[in-house]
């Protein structure tokens, strides 16, 4: 759903937010968040108890894991600590073993291993969002022991209903082209050659027009009738090529002299783009490159070629003239208008992209949200190059991955609003 007009600007999330309400979620509670900026609100799982280290602590008959995120100069990575009747062990008392269950059902596990300083470490580094279903298994002192939970980030539930009335939609993510576009401004110009000067033969006084300003002509379609000073017999004025009248310089009854130019008619059937192209850009600029073509006035556009880079410099403003051609047959192009102009250098293949209205900011990461199911996630992205249209994916996001590409700020707002956090 495109919102065109300020007043329907909140309709969307007024509805996904009525909609939630009615499944127990709160539209007015506020979401608060950890030290490590991760939300914590109504939809956030019960408060788990914490340990000596502030992670979360698992307990089973006098036995203890204090399970938490180490993030303190090293990229984040499980470290937990062992306990026996509330009091500490030593690492080399247990295991410990963390196996995570993402969205869409990509297992991982992280086997911690013993420190110097008392505490189990894991080896990998546990990748953002730091959401997923935890199992936790221990062996402590020769007993096996087994604890799972869920611990969402970045996550909300909208059932398809409410996606579909608030205009979300998705995409899969997969390879694109990203083009290197240097937008120029320019105008449009009749075609040098196709204008013509219709004047009088002979002087004599005017004593009829036929043609108007905007009037469509055909070759040899009379425009005027003059009664020549010479002959005193009336001839003909007639427009040697099709096109529009411009401009009608003669009144019934005037006199006409002797090479007079009464009308001016151009055809416009095509058009030149004449772009002023400045500096550096000029190097990059060649013929038979694609161009966008935007009208300033109204934004319609078209697809075209450049044709040529004229070998001079515009006195005027000193750039580079590049010209292109558009076709005009039903005349919604007019001379003089205003444009700017996208013309593509190169283009270049990338094994993934995604659009760029598709971005958000969530935290301090580019993101997009991804879909599974009725449930959305946040992705941390890393990104590469752009265009105008589409962003390269470097890593955060697999080929298939179902991305919001419209209304992201719906699901945006939602996760901010209902919040969920993890352990750190």
């Amino acid at each position: 759903m495109n919102v065109r007009t300020p007043a329907l600007r909140w309709m969307p999330l007024l509805l996904l937010t009525l909609a939630l309400a009615a499944c127990g979620g709160g539209a007015d509670g506020e979401a608060a968040s950890d030290e490590h900026g991760h939300a914590s609100g109504e939809h956030a799982e019960t408060e788990a108890a914490t340990g000596q280290h502030g992670g979360r602590l698992l307990e089973k008959e006098g036995l203890a894991v204090e399970l938490a995120m180490a993030e303190d100069g090293t990229p984040p990575k499980f470290q937990a600590w062992l306990y026996r009747d509330g009091k500490p062990l030593p690492a080399s008392a247990g295991t410990v073993e963390v196996r995570l269950k993402r969205l869409g059902g990509l297992a991982e596990t992280h086997r911690l291993q013993a420190q110097a300083d008392g505490s189990l470490l894991g080896t990998a580094e546990v990748i953002e969002p730091h959401s997923f279903d935890v199992e936790v298994l221990a062996g402590i002192e020769g007993r096996s022991l087994r604890w799972a939970y869920p611990s969402y980030e970045g996550r909300t539930e909208i059932a398809a209903p409410i996606a579909q009335q608030t205009g979300i939609r998705v995409a899969p993510a997969g390879a694109g082209i990203i083009a290197d576009e240097h937008e120029v401004q320019g105008l449009l110009t009749p075609v040098e050659g196709r204008v013509a000067k219709v004047a009088a033969r002979f002087p004599g006084p005017i004593r009829r027009l036929a043609a108007n300003v905007g009037d469509r002509v055909r070759a040899g379609q009379a425009l005027a009738s003059i009664e020549s000073n010479l002959s005193l017999t009336t001839y003909t004025v007639s427009t040697p090529i099709n096109g529009v009248v411009l401009a009608r310089n003669a009144e019934v009854g005037s006199v006409a002299a002797e090479g007079t130019t009464l009308f001016e008619v151009a055809d416009l059937s095509t058009l030149w783009v004449d772009l002023h192209v400045f500096g550096f850009d000029a190097q990059h600029i060649r013929a038979g490159s694609p161009v966008t073509i935007t009208r300033i006035s109204d934004g319609a556009q078209a697809e075209t070629t450049l044709e040529r880079v004229l070998p001079g410099t515009a006195t005027a403003s000193q750039s580079t003239v590049a010209r292109a051609v558009i076709a005009n047959a039903d005349g919604q192009w007019r001379p003089g208008s205003a444009i700017t102009a996208r013309v593509t250098v190169d283009r270049q293949p990338a094994a993934l992209v995604v659009p760029v209205a598709s971005l958000q900011k969530f935290r301090d990461w580019d993101v997009v949200f991804v879909r599974v199911g009725d449930t959305y996630e946040v992705r941390p992205l890393k990104l590469g190059k752009r265009d105008a249209q589409r962003v390269e994916v470097l890593s955060g996001l697999k080929a298939g991955d179902q991305v919001v590409v419209e209304q992201s700020y719906v699901v945006k707002a939602d996760i901010e609003k209902s919040g969920a956090s993890h352990d750190h």
